[in-house]
């Protein structure tokens, strides 16, 4: 039986001996976001979109938002398992799963992004957490708090250089930000599921007691929902193999978007003319109008392609061009 614990002196300790299907359906939406956005990252990843928009400013606010909303419901889920006492049994059983699923990740990632495989992404995160967490199950919860405050707070305060080692990555303290697919520190993300285990304690007796709390699935949408945040590590694992492989056939069909890559092409272009010497205002002028020239005659290239020698002496000419008449046009 899973049953929310009460949440200090004075609560109910009357709850349902049941699972809650809200919290599950919380994390179907958890994953829904979750799937849309790894979809999205595919798809610019394999060039099918004019730029990686998972790779944006907004998209990593985006992604930080859907972890963190993980974590959250890893706190609520601490208080469910094991609020009322530490089980042992499935805690154990819910940890080797989890680390497991962290262990494939790492694995299929290093084989297929040797560069930037995941060493601690957020299976990793949960699993330190999920044991770390356990004390905090049993502390006053403004104590609880004090820490989830104090983790969020620690990356705006802490620096050393001993934290930049390699080994000491999976803390989130150093300055050094690694190469990786997907990084989850313990800090500051340690942080937001202690803030989960005060929001399960505090919340969850008058959610079992409430109407939101009683209600069932009963509809196919609803029944799939709960269904999924019941076997959430399972979907984790499964759908971005999918997404990709459907990303890669879908590339393969259709091929590149002509447009994929010129953003980030201007903006080098921009930067390299700036650094010459170049006014701001040509420089600007002569990124786009090399890239369209560039597009216009087959030339342009992300894909590391390399030109031949009069595809080179084109693709200069063609910049040059650019550059000469943007000047001219701004004096």
């Amino acid at each position: 039986m899973i049953t929310p614990p009460p949440s200090g002196p004075g609560s109910s300790s009357k709850s349902p001996g049941r699972r809650l299907p809200v919290i599950d359906v919380a994390r179907a939406v958890a994953l829904l976001a979750m799937a849309c956005f790894h979809g999205l990252w595919d798809l610019g990843n394999l060039r099918l979109t004019p730029d990686n928009y998972a790779a944006t400013p907004l998209g990593r606010h985006a992604a930080q938002g859907i972890a963190g909303s993980f974590l959250v419901l890893v706190g609520i889920g601490l208080v469910l398992m094991n609020g009322r006492g530490i089980r042992p049994r499935p805690t154990l059983r819910r940890l080797l799963r989890v680390a497991g699923g962290a262990l494939l990740v790492t694995i299929a990632t290093r084989i297929v992004f040797p560069d930037a495989y995941v060493f601690f992404g957020v299976l990793h995160c949960i699993t330190v957490a999920s044991v770390i967490g356990l004390p905090f199950l049993f502390l006053p919860w403004p104590l609880t708090l004090a820490a989830a405050a104090a983790v969020l707070a620690a990356p705006a305060f802490i620096e050393a250089n001993w934290l930049d080692s390699p080994l000491l990555w999976f803390l989130g303290l150093g300055r050094i930000t690694p190469h990786t697919n997907d990084y989850v520190p313990l800090f500051p993300w340690f942080g937001l599921v202690l803030a989960g285990i005060v929001l399960g304690r505090l919340a969850l007796p008058a959610l079992s007691r409430s109407r939101l709390g009683a209600w069932e699935p009963h509809s196919r949408p609803a029944r799939a929902a709960a269904f999924a945040g019941r076997h959430s590590l399972a979907v984790y694992l499964i759908h971005q193999p999918v997404l990709f492989g459907l990303a890669f056939a879908l590339a393969a069909l259709i091929g590149p978007n002509p447009k994929a890559g010129l953003k980030a092409f201007r903006a080098d272009y921009f930067a390299m003319c700036t650094r010459g010497g170049g006014d701001t205002g040509p420089c600007r002028v002569a990124a786009r109008c090399t890239s369209e020239a560039l597009v216009r005659e087959d030339l342009f290239r992300d894909d590391g392609r390399p030109y031949s020698v009069p595809e080179r002496a084109r693709a200069q000419a063609l910049s040059q061009g650019c550059y000469t008449a943007a000047e001219g046009g701004a004096r």
